[in-house]
């Protein structure tokens, strides 16, 4: 299964192992995936309940209204994948890829890629296959594997807080800062999610690890 052509890189952050949260988004501002399945909103990366995990959240297909979130899925010709950097050279030593196909997200990893950059190969057997959950759910649906992973996929309400109305104004001029409260431009908008929880023994680190997202489509 052969994944090459990048479509976006929408995001990179640094977390320290030991806890805190730390996210990215981008939602729609690139033309060419704009509406598309490639589309990124978000990546969040934070500290699990149970301490001895970090939880990896990658977010796509920003702004669906209820009634477009109802017949939304997930691409089977998009890879997303989370790249990691456990040594602080900038280059990814492990990921996590996630694989869409027959109503299950199949994720693979964290493992050494057979390549970096922009190219990318699924790599082994999945190591935790999840049905997605329906929007019509009262409940999430999740899967746990053997070595601890736990993951999620499926639609949510979209957890990005930003008053963009209010930053129009202020970068035209006509407004000093945000108000608070601000208006929430994404209330009520939803966004197709994937949730990998990962027991930090996985990660091959004892320090920082940087992370990034990307979608990549079959030729």
């Amino acid at each position: 299964m052969k994944k090459t052509k990048l479509i976006i890189a929408a995001a990179a952050t640094v977390i320290a192992l030991g806890g805190g949260i730390l996210w990215a988004s981008d939602h729609a501002d690139a033309p060419n995936v704009k509406g598309k399945s490639t589309d990124i909103t978000d990546l969040y990366v934070f500290q699990a309940p149970n301490t001895n995990n970090l939880v990896f959240v990658g977010n796509v297909q920003g702004l669906l209204t209820p009634t477009a979130t109802q017949t939304a899925a997930f691409d089977e010709n998009t890879l997303i994948e989370f790249k990691i950097d456990n040594t602080g050279d900038n280059v990814e030593d492990l990921v996590i890829q996630c694989a869409y196909k027959d109503g299950k997200m199949y994720i693979y990893g964290p493992v050494k890629p057979t390549s970096t950059g922009l190219s990318s190969t699924v790599v082994g057997t999945a190591s935790v296959v999840v049905p997605v959950t329906p929007y019509s759910a009262s409940t999430p649906i999740t899967a746990t594997s053997a070595n601890g992973i736990t993951a999620f996929a499926g639609p949510r309400d979209d957890p990005f807080f930003f008053d963009l109305d209010q930053f129009h104004k202020i970068t035209g001029g006509t407004a000093t800062g945000f108000t608070n409260p601000g208006h929430d431009t994404f209330a009520g908008t939803n966004v197709m999610s994937v949730v990998v929880e990962v027991p930090k023994s996985l990660l091959n680190s004892t320090g920082k690890l940087g992370v990034w997202l990307q979608t990549k489509q079959n030729h």
